[in-house]
Order: structure tokens, then C-alpha cells, then sequence
């Protein structure tokens, strides 16, 4: 198998694996990158982090397909009931990102172009989070307006890559006595919307049509990342309840410290 090819698949197993698991996926990407001596920069770079993102929304949407059509059906009543209400928290939840992903969109490129100290030192502030979320206690409320308006700036923050989109919203759920599972779920679901618009924008705008990669790798990374993206969401679920966060933290730790050597 061509090399360009077995990097695709093996970074789109990177983005699958990592994607539900609070060690950051973004990051993980970034080392895999690198480490792997991967060709691509710049916005081909971005295109193959954006096309593994949206492989694992997808397999988001597979796992909690009756969720979202239980969602989708009450919604189309247009009456304020609970998963009206559901929606609308969503809605507040992506406003962070969406405005530093609009308004910082240059800079942003810039952060996913194989910058393993940036991924380092930021994959031990995610270390430090899990474990003060890890000491939460009282972790039994229902998510709120006021709530989901804070985790959404979580899910802003966690952009940068090292800090985990799921370890900062749920962290940041759990510190504010979110129950882990409710937590999960709306982490898990918060970003399928926020990663489909980013897609639609690009596209409408041709902003990767400069972009010199082969369609091959990018579909083999897609389908890689969807498979076991799909494998890890239902694993993730499962745990979830009972897992402790300073399991996740110290694995944090050791591969932000290692790429910080790395780099040195």
C-alpha cells in the first residue's frame, strides 16, 4: 500500500479513537502528523483534519440516530417541549465556536499545521482539567441555558489543539453538577451541528478549492475514522457513568510531556 495512503488511514484511526475519549483528538492528530512526517501543509493540512472531524460527526449521528429523530420530530411540532428545549441549549452551546472559529479563521489554520509544542503544553492544561473534574461531586443536575452558554465556551477554547473538545465540555459539565451521562450525550451531540456548518461554509466559499490532495487518502482516512469512531462513541458511552477522569489525565500528561521532549 502506497505510504501516502497507510498515513491516511492510520490518522483517520488516530482521529476515531480520540474523538470521544477526553485526550483530544485534534492533538492527537497534530502528533500523528508529525510523527508520521506527513507531507501535507497548509490547507491540505486543514482539509484532512476537517474531513476526519466530519467522518467522526457522522459516526456520532449513527450512534444516536434515534435521539436525533426523537429531536427532529418533536421539533417539527413547533411547540416548546424538551427536546425543543434540547435543540435551543445546542444552539446556545455553538455561538462561542462559531464566533472564534468566523472571526479567527486564519490564525486558526495556522494552529493545525504539525505544531507539537503548542499540542504538548496544551494536552497538560487538558491533564489539569480531568483532574479537577475528576473531583466533582454532586454530579446529578440536567443541563441549562446558563449551562450549556458555559460549556460552549469550553467547546470554543477547546479549538486549540492538545485541549479535548469532549474532556473541556464535559469537564466543564461535570464541574458545574452536570450528571456524566447527560453530560456525554450533550458533549457528544453539541458538536455534530457546529463541525457539518463549518463543512458547508468551506465549501461555499472554496476555501480548500487550492488545496493539492488526492481524493483517495482522504476517503480512506473518512472511512477509517467513521469505523472506529463509530466503535469508540459506543464504548465512551458505555464507561462514561463510572470511568475516572485521572486515568485520562495522566495519559494527558505523559504524551504532552513526550512531545514537549520531542520537540526540544
Amino acid at each position: 500500500m502506497d505510504n501516502e495512503y497507510l498515513q491516511a488511514i492510520i490518522l483517520g484511526i488516530v482521529q476515531g479513537l480520540t474523538e470521544f475519549l477526553p485526550v483530544s483528538s485534534s492533538g492527537h492528530l497534530e502528533l500523528g502528523k508529525g510523527i508520521l512526517d506527513w507531507e501535507g501543509e497548509g490547507e491540505e493540512s486543514m482539509l484532512m483534519t476537517v474531513a476526519l472531524h466530519a467522518a467522526t460527526a457522522l459516526s456520532t449521528i449513527v450512534v444516536f440516530w434515534k435521539d436525533i429523530l426523537e429531536i427532529t420530530k418533536n421539533v417539527l411540532k413547533f411547540k416548546w417541549n424538551d427536546e425543543t428545549k434540547f435543540c435551543a441549549m445546542i444552539a446556545v452551546s455553538m455561538v462561542p465556536a462559531a464566533f472564534v472559529g468566523i472571526v479567527f479563521e486564519e490564525q486558526i489554520a495556522k494552529l493545525f499545521d504539525k505544531q507539537i509544542l503548542l499540542v504538548g503544553v496544551m494536552l497538560l492544561v487538558t491533564g489539569t482539567l480531568l483532574i479537577f473534574a475528576d473531583r466533582a461531586k454532586n454530579t446529578s443536575k440536567t443541563v441549562t441555558f446558563p449551562a450549556a452558554a458555559i460549556i460552549g465556551i469550553a467547546q470554543a477554547i477547546a479549538i486549540l489543539p492538545g485541549i479535548s473538545r469532549s474532556g473541556a465540555t464535559i469537564s466543564t459539565s461535570v464541574l458545574l453538577g452536570i450528571d456524566r451521562t447527560r453530560a456525554a450525550r450533550f458533549s457528544f451531540l453539541m458538536v455534530v451541528p457546529l463541525i457539518m456548518g463549518k463543512m458547508a461554509k468551506d465549501l461555499s466559499d472554496g476555501a480548500f478549492s487550492d488545496a493539492d490532495v488526492a481524493v483517495l487518502p482522504l476517503l480512506l482516512g473518512f472511512v477509517a475514522a467513521f469505523l472506529t469512531g463509530w466503535l469508540a462513541c459506543k464504548w465512551m458511552i458505555s464507561m462514561v457513568r463510572g470511568c475516572k477522569l485521572w486515568t485520562f489525565s495522566i495519559y494527558c500528561t505523559i504524551v504532552g510531556a513526550a512531545a514537549i521532549i520531542y520537540t526540544i
